[in-house]
């Protein structure tokens, strides 16, 4: 499904709402690569996300992708003045932040430490499918992991609907995009600690 980048067209968006509701796992852009994406709370949506990337359940770490940081608290303890503030400095953007979950996050897209990583993306597409949910999107990036540790990640819808077309119920096509990761920040010990540097700047 081909969706305008800048100024997405609400009846696809819907449709791809839609699907989620129903149940679905999607690939779609963010402002750092594209991503499998499934509700939160769909179990069978989460493990098939799992299958596709041949991951181990022990190593399937999820994100949460927030509109805000308002609806980000609620799926959290209570954040930090600090670690509020360098949020507040840094989103939207490519960035993860790995927060203390709240007993409103499904055990099934936690960390065996009760942590969650949250994303608030700058890509429209991203933000009005996830804007337009009523339960929470849980993502990870769409990539293939190497036994020699490299790891594989599609740019382009064309090799995507190749690839993984039989996989999942709908490819959002946004466009090509360049492989930028996003910097990943672990906010849950004393002073926040940048796990991942990736394409842009922590301020």
């Amino acid at each position: 499904m081909k969706i305008n980048g800048e100024n997405p067209q609400g009846r696809k968006i819907q449709q791809v709402i839609d699907v989620l509701n129903e149940g679905g796992v999607i690939i779609y852009p963010t402002d750092s690569v594209y991503a499998l994406g499934c509700l939160a709370h769909n179990k069978e949506g989460l493990e098939r996300i799992r299958r596709i990337k041949g991951t181990k359940k022990s190593d399937h770490l999820m994100t949460i992708m927030s509109p805000d940081i308002s609806e980000t608290s609620k799926l959290t303890r209570p954040i930090p003045n600090d670690v509020f503030k360098l949020m507040r400095r840094n989103i939207p953007g490519p960035y993860t932040f790995i927060l203390r979950a709240n007993n409103q996050v499904p055990k099934l897209v936690q960390s065996r430490r009760k942590t969650i990583g949250f994303r608030i993306p700058e890509n429209p597409i991203a933000l009005e499918i996830i804007s337009g949910l009523e339960d929470y999107l849980a993502s990870t990036s769409l990539k293939i992991e190497h036994e020699d540790g490299t790891e594989t990640y599609y740019p382009d819808p064309v090799d995507i609907e190749e690839r993984f077309g039989k996989l999942v119920d709908v490819i959002v096509d946004g466009g090509i995009l360049e492989t930028n990761l996003s910097s990943v920040i672990d906010c849950t010990g004393d002073w926040p600690e940048m796990i991942r540097e990736g394409v842009a700047p922590v301020i």
